[in-house]
């Protein structure tokens, strides 16, 4: 109890530590592909920062709705210290806590963290992809902070890229003007873009173009799954971090470019603009109030014969994908099982109910696999059924494709840490990281039965003490020294097992229970006990 309540205390004593790490600091200066940038070098800690490093031109102006377009060389020193803009968004998913300046269709930029010295060279690195579903988040933000991963000996880079309509929105006579004949998808070309930049550019940091390894979470971990699936980025990687999410239906699956040219059309035609030259004759804030009051929730993305040549588990199942290994998993609660009960009680027969509506052919088998014989086994059963149906089972799927499709390792966990409560009790947990007014008027939500999705991520980067929300205590730094150990394992030698670490087993492509590393206080290797689950999903998602 002593531990836990001096953690507490030194919470915002460290958090003001990361906040003031510039008054410790003496300008370094790297020459990179098209200039000089100039960061910071911290004497406290050892490493290096470049914040706001542009990786390609503004996508403002006639390169709105274009792939990212290389950097023209600049003259002299280009200061490299703040975080650059984040990407156009409007509040979404709560307070994201971004430190980035501003807001704005100028957002290509990227951050790095290195702790190599003059004489260190090849060392492992980490680009990481922020999630939020591709409307919104934003490279800047504390729990993404490379601070922690480079202290392990890591060169980490968070990369911002494009969101909402000014990243995925497609169009016939964009497709018409694109030397690839496509539309969409600028958000992950945007990523395939500061991939190329880092495979170029990081021997100039101390890492090593053949090190990469691309890691994010929720929509960042779905643009990993299709960074792999890319031709355009599989031959640039070493390895793939997968939290929470893949590109495979019902997950934001891609769409095929006839579809999102007509939804882009119709969008176009409904809001007064259904030329192209109009929309790209509009301000930012035009675009941006007429995406917000259509009430979209983004632009899917597109099997466009460029960046995506086919769904993926057709490029999987072919044998086209990056063949690296991959470290995946998800979360125990990733949604509130009141997501598929739409608000009703946990009762025998609302959840009866639920099932049978969803599922009017097969519902005896769901009903098997996801029992109810109290009120908190159909609370687990719920919580369970509408976490698979939103996240959980693409990732199973990547999971699955990935380790009968190649010779490569694969390692999945399960994330089950409880995450302690607020310190601020007018707060509640936003629904993907960060903390929203408690509305007095919204009925009260459940306790979690488990660890809810985006909650992992200031453990496996190392960053509790720069997300001061929640009231930490010893057992949550204990579960992140482990988790972000794992991580920086795999990233350093493609295997997360090492000294005083569970052992970790890989999964074998025929393993009919394969292992899961099950991420706790104490964490250990368990076999599957219920990848039926996901089996019979995929059958229902004809994948």
């Amino acid at each position: 109890m002593k531990t836990a309540v001096i953690f507490s205390l030194l919470l915002p004593f460290l958090s003001s530590i990361g906040m003031a790490q510039n008054n410790n600091a003496f300008t370094v200066q790297v020459k990179v592909d098209n200039g000089i940038i100039e960061g910071n070098y911290n004497t406290h800690t050892g490493i290096q920062t470049y914040f706001g490093v542009p990786f390609a031109k503004p996508p403002i102006g006639d390169l709105r709705w274009k792939a990212p377009q290389p950097l023209d060389n600049w003259d002299g020193i280009k200061e490299t210290k703040t975080f650059g803009p984040r990407p156009m968004q409007t509040l979404v998913f709560g307070d994201m806590k971004s430190r980035s300046n501003g807001v704005s269709e100028d957002c290509l930029y990227l951050n790095i963290w290195t702790p190599a010295t003059r004489n260190i060279k090849d060392l492992p690195v980490l680009l990481y992809f922020f999630g939020g579903g591709n409307v919104a988040g934003d490279a800047s933000e504390y729990r993404y902070d490379g601070e922690s991963m480079a202290k392990k000996g890591i060169v980490v880079v968070t990369t911002n890229y494009r969101l909402n309509i000014f990243g995925f929105f497609a169009h016939p006579e964009l497709s018409a003007e694109a030397p690839y004949g496509a539309s969409g998808n600028y958000g992950l070309l945007d990523q395939n873009a500061a991939l190329k930049w880092v495979h170029k550019n990081i021997a100039a940091f101390g890492g090593s173009p053949n090190k990469i390894t691309i890691a994010g979470e929720s929509a960042g971990s779905i643009g990993v799954s299709q960074q792999m699936a890319s031709p355009l980025s599989k031959n640039l990687i070493a390895g793939a971090i997968g939290e929470s999410g893949a590109g495979i239906k019902p997950t934001m699956a891609p769409v095929s470019l006839k579809d999102a040219e007509n939804t882009g059309s119709e969008f176009a035609k409904n809001a007064g603009y259904p030329r192209l030259a109009e929309l790209r004759k509009l301000s930012t804030r035009d675009v941006y109030e007429i995406y917000n009051e259509s009430k979209r929730f983004g632009f899917p993305a597109v099997i466009d014969g460029y960046f995506l040549p086919k769904s993926l588990p057709e490029i999987f199942e072919s044998k086209q994908q990056a063949m690296v290994p991959l470290l995946l998993g998800w979360n125990s609660a990733e949604i509130p099982g009141m997501a598929f009960m739409q608000g009703q009680a946990y009762s025998e027969e609302n959840y009866l109910a639920k099932v049978k509506e969803a599922y009017p052919e097969t519902h005896d088998e769901v009903l098997k696999l996801y029992p109810h014989g109290s009120a908190q086994e159909i609370e687990r059963s719920a919580t369970d059924l509408a976490s698979d149906r939103f996240i959980a089972y693409s990732t199973w799927k990547w999971f699955d494709l990935h380790r009968k499709n190649s010779d490569q390792p694969v390692y999945r966990y399960l994330y089950s840490k409880l995450r302690p409560s607020l310190r601020d009790r007018t707060l509640a947990s936003g629904l993907a990281g960060g903390t929203v007014k408690k509305d007095a008027e919204a009925p009260k939500m459940p306790q979690p039965i488990g660890a809810p999705h985006a909650c992992e991520i200031e453990y496996c980067m190392g960053n509790l003490h720069l997300v001061d929300d929640y009231a930490w205590t010893k057992d949550d730094f204990m579960v992140s020294e482990t988790m972000q150990n794992y991580f920086a394992n795999f990233i350093k030698t493609a295997n997360p097992n090492g000294e005083n670490l569970a052992n970790w087993p890989s999964a074998a492509a025929k393993d009919s229970s394969p292992p899961v590393m099950i991420l706790n206080m104490e964490s250990e290797a368990k076999k599957a006990t219920n990848d039926a689950r996901y089996e019979f999903l995929d059958k229902t998602y004809g994948n």
